[in-house]
């Protein structure tokens, strides 16, 4: 069976999509279903390129007991919406870059994540709130319930 591919993007692919990166990798190694996922994280802009998580990101994951792994900020490409099966967005904004990027969404790949806890907020950007732990607990709260759509729509075994 083939891996299922995961692509968490955000502005700069140093707060959110880095945070949701290490958020939904260590749910699945919990579970041990890592060998049943490729995860990654991408920017729809440039701003951050080559740069590591956000010091906010990485202090909250270690406060909250969740492995930081290695990670140099990358932008999506059209290419990554063939690669991926799923593009999970953190905020409207994002979701029409995306969409932009890949030139369009015919196959209904591009999500925003807390979409799967059947909410339509946007996760807030901590670099502009400063306020990680609400970011933490959105990011929490998405990735919960995107693990729970894959159980209850038979793409796990």
């Amino acid at each position: 069976m083939e891996k299922i591919k995961v692509l968490f993007i955000c502005h700069g692919n140093i707060c959110r999509s880095t945070m949701s990166q290490f958020v939904f990798q260590d749910m699945i190694n919990k579970q041990g279903l890592s060998d049943q996922f490729y995860i990654d994280s991408a920017a729809t802009s440039r701003e951050e390129i080559g740069n590591g998580p956000h010091y906010g990101t990485v202090a909250k994951c270690r406060e909250m007991g969740i492995p930081v792994l290695p990670h140099k900020a990358v932008q999506m490409t059209k290419k990554d919406y063939q690669k991926y099966d799923y593009l999970i967005g953190m905020d409207t904004w994002n979701i029409r870059n995306m969409t932009r990027i890949a030139g369009g969404d015919p196959d209904r790949k591009i999500y925003k994540l807390l979409e799967f806890a059947d909410l339509s907020e946007d996760i807030a950007d901590p670099w502009y709130t400063g306020n990680f732990d609400e970011t933490y607990a959105d990011v929490q709260k998405g990735c919960t319930a995107f693990l729970e759509y894959l159980k209850r729509n038979g793409k796990i075994r």
